[in-house]
């Protein structure tokens, strides 16, 4: 046991006790996010209530088709760097095969948990064997990506842009490495290596977004496509997003992951080697300022 360390420990305030909101509609369940105070940023207290949330849309057969949506201005401002809900170092009731991270050693805490929280809860959603659809307005940022990445349709209000600036860390992109098979190759280049935003009807024109609408149109939007997806046999739409999914896995899907896990993480003990901080001395506060001075915002 001499290779443990004590178990980390952390000051944390919760400033919500339900950071995702479930509710059902006939045959949808509409899922969402519920930390509009923080633009929805994801902690580990939003990540595990996301999953008890899809694991009971699953576990009810009166459910047919899931939508993902975000409460508030923003769809999702990506992982939790800088809140007072910031809960790294808590130990959950892990869903997947991995130890707890939080008695581990320097880059193993990490490399433990986002196995655990952030690649291992992508993938296990993208199973998820019911049509899913995600409902984005605002900001679609890094973490948020993944989110929306997962679902099988994304409909996006005119005003939405996607964006993964995490380059600024020193690290190639978030954990869900999904960048070259939701874009062409040149332009996965320049949205991760530039890291500036990608407006929504851009992402259309490459089949990134399924729909636009306008923010009062997004919600109806959303019910007409459930509504119909609801209407075709269950197990007919399963094997049809099993296929495609299948497909994606043959073009190296699953394997690029794993390989950009390992770079990822390459990334966070360099940073904490040569800076000290496994974000490159990044925070939340200085990511934003970044990303509104190069969208040319004040």
């Amino acid at each position: 046991m001499s290779d443990l360390v004590e178990p980390r420990t952390a000051n944390i305030a919760y400033e919500t006790d339900q950071p995702v909101l479930y509710e059902t509609e006939g045959p949808i369940a509409w899922v969402t996010m519920n930390r509009p105070t923080f633009n929805n940023a994801q902690n580990s207290q939003m990540t595990y209530a996301l999953d008890d949330a899809f694991k009971r849309a699953v576990d009810d057969d009166a459910v047919k088709v899931i939508i993902l949506r975000g409460a508030g201005k923003h769809f999702s401002a990506g992982h939790d760097i800088g809140t007072p809900g910031r809960d790294v170092n808590k130990t959950f009731d892990r869903r997947l095969m991995w130890a707890d991270h939080t008695n581990k050693p320097a880059a193993e805490m990490l490399y433990t948990r986002e196995h655990e929280v952030y690649l291992g809860m992508c993938r296990r959603w993208r199973d998820i064997p019911k049509p899913t659809i995600a409902l984005v307005q605002g900001a679609c940022v890094a973490g948020g990506l993944m989110l929306a990445w997962v679902c099988d349709f994304i409909v996006a209000t005119d005003d939405a842009f996607f964006q993964d600036p995490v380059v600024r860390m020193g690290i190639p992109g978030v954990e869900y490495f999904a960048h070259a098979f939701e874009l062409p190759p040149r332009v996965a280049k320049e949205f991760l290596m530039l890291g500036e935003r990608l407006p929504a009807a851009r992402a259309e024109q490459y089949g990134m977004v399924n729909k636009i609408v306008s923010r009062e149109e997004l919600e109806g939007a959303g019910r007409t496509m459930a509504s119909k997806l609801a209407e075709y046999p269950r197990l007919g739409l399963w094997l049809s997003k099993q296929a495609i999914n299948h497909v994606e896995d043959l073009r190296g899907k699953r394997t690029a992951m794993d390989a950009h896990y390992h770079m990822h993480h390459f990334a966070h003990a360099q940073n904490d080697l040569t800076t000290g901080n496994t974000l490159g001395g990044q925070d939340a506060k200085s990511m934003a300022a970044a990303n509104k001075k190069q969208a040319g915002e004040g």
